[in-house]
């Protein structure tokens, strides 16, 4: 037997598995599955639970499989009465603390507390509640809300905003009965290093932390009779959503989609993807204008919020580097409120718009003041006066909350007919579609860079390099005389090695995409629950599987682009797409926020 290997026997089936392997790893390979409300793989075993407990013949004591590594010729036992009864009580334990609300609460039926003790059979509280005070919920946050009351002690937040994002915006505090999950000086998130990316509610095996939802104040606008109310939908809700509405993995519903957000009573159904392409259109003339100009290089990716408040706290000298577009979405809402107002004659105070997002980092990039543009446009026009304050893009809604609200009005979304999104704002090329995957930008930005800096076409529109699932991907591009390397990275601890070589002056590249949340948008903190690689995956392929059915395949093809352009913007970098289309960064520090 190979030195590496350990023979085990668990529940009878005799298998090899590799040296260091947990013993729920190798159960998952023999198709066993350990239930675990703290374990979270490559990110955290924490052990709190002691759901996954199982019997090993010869130790006194159950064992936790999420922490145990296998040894040679352990025989495992996966679900003995000792082992059944063991897991029952201490899912029982941790309901006694639990604030019982499942028929409000936001998880309910998705709630992998919830889900155990359905499996385990507990209809009753055999236990006293300990913990007697109900602690405020943590409201601080534009992106996120806290309810430690429904916190079960997992860890998993803490470890995957420490781990898979070094940012550390949350900690266990205090002991015994006082233990919980807190900020530092418990400020709460908002007043906190946290950059909003939501990856903790994605792993929160409870409703301890969920997104801000906006689906209310949403409801209110679609039913005011003196609002239009126009929607945008980013890349990766197309892939998203289907599984929410409980189709398969990564399923491309974009026509459902549309046809259900036109039957939830939008007035117009557009598209991030346009903005997508207006953003490359900008975002690769100012890489080549630095380029040939000698600006600040690297040049970073700005479209994801998660990550501009990361670079802002932890890196400001650096913000330098990032390209000064606005993110889509944002391109969306001042565009919306300007170009199309006046296209269409509507008066934009009446206008709201509502965007569909993978990220809860949206939510307060919205509310940024520094993307306020279209108000400003029409108060210089006189239009609207400082009193008269609005912003570009008003509400966000997460996947999940836009699946809840359609299931809230009836909406059998397998069932609906496929439709096209309206025009001018929903026509895109491939290059958008791709915005949803890591390393998406970068070919985008790529395919139409090149093309404009050699005045040829690309024929290979597929950067294979750049599509390998690593940490951080590289490639040098040939560009006519030019060799041009680039990076693509995505999470935050990722991110943090690039700027660490930038800080160094160690860094080669001349541009580097960086994505917040794994794999990019369709990894994003407002996804369907549960998320997995594999899932991730599947959304991928459908993204790339829409990028080539496309009529055009590049930015600067779209047509709505170049009329966009022809008729109000003028060229890409001038003084009224500096003005709408592009922002500043705010200098933070881990005691601003």
């Amino acid at each position: 037997m190979d030195s590496n290997q350990v023979h085990i026997t668990i529940d009878g089936i005799e298998l090899s598995v590799a040296q260091g392997t947990k013993i729920l790893e190798a159960c998952e390979q023999v198709g066993i599955h350990i239930p675990s409300l703290c374990y979270l793989k490559d990110v955290s075993s924490y052990g709190s639970c002691g759901v996954c407990v199982v019997e090993v013949e010869g130790a006194r004591r159950l064992v936790r499989s999420c922490m145990q590594s296998v040894q040679n010729n352990m025989v495992i036992h996966t679900h003995t009465p000792r082992v059944l009864a063991a897991r029952k009580t201490n899912v029982e334990l941790l309901l006694a603390n639990h604030e019982m609300t499942c028929t409000t609460c936001e998880r309910n039926l998705n709630c992998e507390l919830q889900e155990l003790a359905q499996q385990m059979g507990i209809r009753e509280q055999r236990f006293v509640k300990t913990r007697k005070q109900t602690l405020p919920l943590d409201l601080t946050s534009l992106s996120l809300v806290r309810n430690p009351n429904a916190c079960i002690l997992c860890n998993r937040c803490v470890e995957v905003c420490k781990t898979m994002q070094s940012v550390s915006a949350i900690q266990m505090t205090k002991r015994g009965l006082s233990t919980k999950v807190a900020t530092f000086a418990d400020l709460g998130l908002g007043n906190s290093v946290c950059t909003n990316c939501g990856q903790c509610s994605l792993v929160c095996p409870t409703s301890a932390i969920t997104e801000r939802s906006s689906e209310t104040e949403v409801f209110a606008a679609l039913a005011d009779p003196d609002q239009v109310v126009l929607v945008q939908t980013a890349p990766a809700i197309r892939v998203g959503l289907g599984e929410a509405m409980g189709m398969e993995e990564g399923a491309l519903v974009t026509g459902k989609m549309v046809s259900a957000l036109r039957a939830l009573g939008f007035d117009r159904v557009f598209d991030t993807q346009f903005s997508a392409d207006l953003t490359i259109m900008e975002e690769g003339y100012e890489l080549i204008d630095r380029i040939q100009k000698g600006g600040v290089l690297p040049m970073i990716t700005s479209c994801s919020p998660g990550w501009i408040k990361f670079i802002e706290t932890f890196y400001p000298e650096q913000t330098d580097h990032l390209s000064s577009c606005k993110s889509p979405q944002q391109m969306f809402g001042s565009i919306a409120k300007t170009y199309y107002a006046e296209k269409m004659g509507i008066d934009p105070r009446t206008i709201k718009v509502v965007s569909i997002m993978p990220c809860t980092a949206k939510k307060f990039e919205a509310g940024r003041s520094e993307m306020d543009s279209s108000h400003t446009y029409w108060q210089h026009k006189g239009v609207v006066g400082e009193d008269e304050h609005f912003c570009d893009v008003d509400f966000v809604l997460t996947t999940r909350e836009l699946s809840r609200m359609l299931k809230r009005v009836g909406i059998n979304f397998a069932a609906l007919a496929e439709s096209d999104f309206d025009d001018p704002l929903g026509e895109s090329t491939g290059s958008a579609v791709i915005f949803g995957a890591s390393g998406g930008v970068m070919e985008a930005a790529l395919r139409t860079a090149y093309e404009k800096l050699t005045g040829t076409s690309l024929e290979d529109l597929e950067f294979s390099a750049l599509r390998e699932r690593k940490g951080i991907r590289e490639a040098t591009i040939q560009i006519g005389d030019l060799a041009c390397k680039v990076a693509v990275t995505n999470t935050l601890g990722n991110a943090r090695m690039l700027l660490d070589q930038i800080k160094e002056g160690t860094s080669e590249y001349a541009f580097i995409e960086v994505m917040t949340c794994p794999d990019g948008c369709i990894g994003g903190g407002g996804q369907s629950i549960p998320s997995h690689a594999e899932q991730r995956q599947k959304r991928i392929e459908s993204l790339y599987q829409e990028d080539r059915g496309k009529p055009q395949r590049k930015s600067h093809e779209n047509p709505s682009i170049l009329e966009l352009y022809a008729s109000f913007l003028t060229q890409p970098l001038s003084e009224r797409s500096h003005h709408l289309l592009h922002t500043h960064y705010t200098k933070r520090s881990a005691w601003d926020h």
